[in-house]
């Protein structure tokens, strides 16, 4: 697959899960969003694999048109970061 243009649409959403949803579903023409200061949600208690007690999952919101690339630094997840949101039209490209 060859792209000529990629789209890429960028907002600061100040830790709105409402705005994060709206963007995702009108944004749908663009190829990559990225959204500066998501807000990271706790899902659950884990099993910790690195000691006896429990970790808490935490991740961002996950939309069914969008794969997200994040990064998530242990016990920092409210600071300040980019989550990439890559249209799954674009898959075949093998992002990593």
């Amino acid at each position: 697959m060859i792209c000529k243009s990629i789209k890429i649409f960028s907002q600061n959403i100040h830790k709105n899960n409402l705005l994060t949803n709206t963007i995702l579903e009108a944004q749908r023409d663009f190829d990559i969003t990225l959204i500066q200061e998501l807000l990271w949600a706790f899902i659950q208690s884990i099993l910790s694999s690195m000691s006896n007690g429990e970790e808490h999952l935490v991740e961002v919101p996950n939309h069914p048109n969008w794969t997200t690339f994040s990064r998530n630094t242990l016990n920092d997840y409210n600071s300040l970061r980019v989550v990439s949101c890559i249209n799954f039209r674009l898959l075949q490209l093998c992002f990593s």
